[in-house]
């Protein structure tokens, strides 16, 4: 995974349009890059299979699913691994991952990983996008740890019980069954990952990363300037 930032290729480019578009934009931007990250896995099959062990095998995406990323040797068979794979706009208002993760731990086999890309334009509001050094953690990890924050670490006077889907194996077919749902979600920020504190240290790296010469921080303060 951490060699795909040097060998991704982006298959779209933007240009002639205002900073706050390519917020409004993101979605679509974003659905082409976690495409492209599925290519090109595809493409470095000798990177992650250099003894040919798993010739008849690919990785594909369905994005209805959990995980949206998995490597199958047909549409029929078991999963070998998944990734639920995320994309990041570092430029986003927000400065930090919106995504929303509310798969049930039981959902997520050993093998599975979240993986999140941060990215942004090559020429900052302009050109192909780039993609930096992913976040990568076991998904079921991360979702063990939503739950135990959502239950007993952040502060809130709310009630803090959580229902858990009751699909309890992996690779299901739908996401919305996998779903574990809180007790009491008035924010709905259940799931926001980047919330609970998992991500901080990665967030901070990213933050110092330079586009055009300026680091990432210093381009949000801008944008939010004009």
């Amino acid at each position: 995974m951490t060699l795909i930032p040097d060998h991704f290729k982006a298959r779209i480019s933007i240009s002639g349009i205002e900073a706050t578009d390519i917020y409004n934009l993101g979605g679509l931007i974003a659905a082409a890059i976690e495409d492209n990250v599925v290519s090109t896995l595809n493409r470095l099959r000798d990177r992650w299979d250099p003894e040919d062990e798993w010739t008849d095998y690919r990785f594909v995406r369905r994005a209805e699913t959990f995980p949206d990323v998995r490597l199958v040797r047909s549409s029929s068979e078991r999963p070998v691994l998944g990734i639920e794979l995320k994309s990041w706009y570092l430029l986003s208002k927000e400065r930090v991952p919106s995504f929303r993760f509310r798969i049930t731990p039981e959902a997520c086999a050993e093998a599975d990983l979240l993986v999140v890309f941060p990215w942004a334009l090559e020429n900052v509001l302009a050109g192909e996008p780039l993609l930096f050094r992913p976040f990568i953690r076991s998904c079921k990890y991360v979702a063990e740890y939503r739950n135990y924050w959502w239950q007993h670490v952040r502060k809130t006077q709310d009630p803090r019980g959580i229902a858990l889907a009751e699909h309890r194996s992996p690779y299901p077919e739908g996401r919305e069954k996998v779903e574990d749902k809180p007790e009491y979600n008035s924010g709905k920020n259940f799931g926001r990952i980047a919330r609970t504190g998992i991500m901080d240290e990665f967030i901070d790296e990213c933050m110092d990363i330079r586009l055009a010469g300026v680091e990432v921080k210093k381009w949000i303060d801008f944008l939010a300037s004009v």
